[in-house]
């Protein structure tokens, strides 16, 4: 009777673990790539995120080159197809700049041309990996670029839009320019973040926002909803989604520094 209970216990175990379903993603953030440079940085941040295990994709969240032109975008590239798993790109406010023949348009172009089986055409896309719904959204300006993010009417329009294609899906969006602010540096914030908040008010889908900029690691709840910041190569971040079809899966978010 006792071997019979315990093999039923088992197999409720294993069954629960089959049908509750994991994400395991890393995020790198302002790799600030320059070909003159060592790029030490980057260089450890992709040998141990090759090391990692179950790693589904990776995400540059932004400011992936020092100085915006295709010639350093190219040569970040070449880098960036190190990883061992697909790998995704949100632009910063240091990657774009018209006035350098280097408008979105133009870098998602070349993204495009030097990564196989890379889809998205323009800087706002959606992806989704088991069950979660992956959106890039894009703050940065190509015309006159700074250091303050803003999210345009016509993006907060289609992320709204997009939020409300899956309703019944978790929902992370990636960007580089956080909502939150992670710490006091005026010059980096983000303009007019009530409008983004509107936003997010009107849904309850998302489960967290990933950004980089700031320099600086730090994660806050706010509404429910998970800001998580991560500074500069050489750290990056493990995030894990557990449970990716439930309601409310459990986001750890690992802080790692590549040595």
């Amino acid at each position: 009777m006792r071997k019979f209970l315990s093999l039923f216990l088992t197999s409720l175990v294993l069954m629960a673990s089959a049908q509750a379903k994991d994400l395991r993603f890393v995020q790198i953030s302002d790799a600030r790539f320059l070909s003159s440079a060592e790029n030490d940085g980057l260089k450890k941040v992709i040998n141990d995120v090759n090391k990692q295990k179950r790693v589904e994709f990776a995400v540059f969240t932004g400011d992936n080159i020092d100085k915006p032109s295709q010639e350093e975008l190219e040569a970040f590239l070449k880098e960036a197809k190190k990883l061992n798993c697909p790998f995704y790109i949100v632009i910063g406010d240091r990657d774009v700049n018209k006035l350098k023949s280097m408008s979105k348009v133009e870098y998602t172009k070349i993204l495009r041309k030097q990564i196989k089986k890379y889809k998205p055409e323009k800087p706002n896309y959606t992806f989704e990996k088991n069950g979660v719904i992956f959106i890039v959204a894009d703050g940065a300006k190509d015309v006159i670029p700074g250091t303050n993010g803003y999210y345009k009417e016509d993006v907060l329009a289609w992320l709204d839009t997009e939020l409300a294609k899956y309703p019944e899906n978790n929902v992370i969006i990636l960007q580089h320019f956080p909502i939150i602010p992670p710490a006091e540096k005026e010059s980096y914030y983000t303009f007019k973040p009530e409008n983004y908040l509107k936003v997010l008010a009107g849904h309850k889908n998302v489960k967290a926002i990933i950004s980089g900029h700031f320099g600086v690691n730090n994660q806050k709840n706010f509404n429910g909803v998970e800001h998580i910041s991560t500074a500069g190569v050489p750290y990056y971040r493990i995030i894990d989604v557990m449970d990716s079809e439930t309601t409310n899966p459990t986001i750890w978010a690992q802080l790692k520094k590549a040595e």
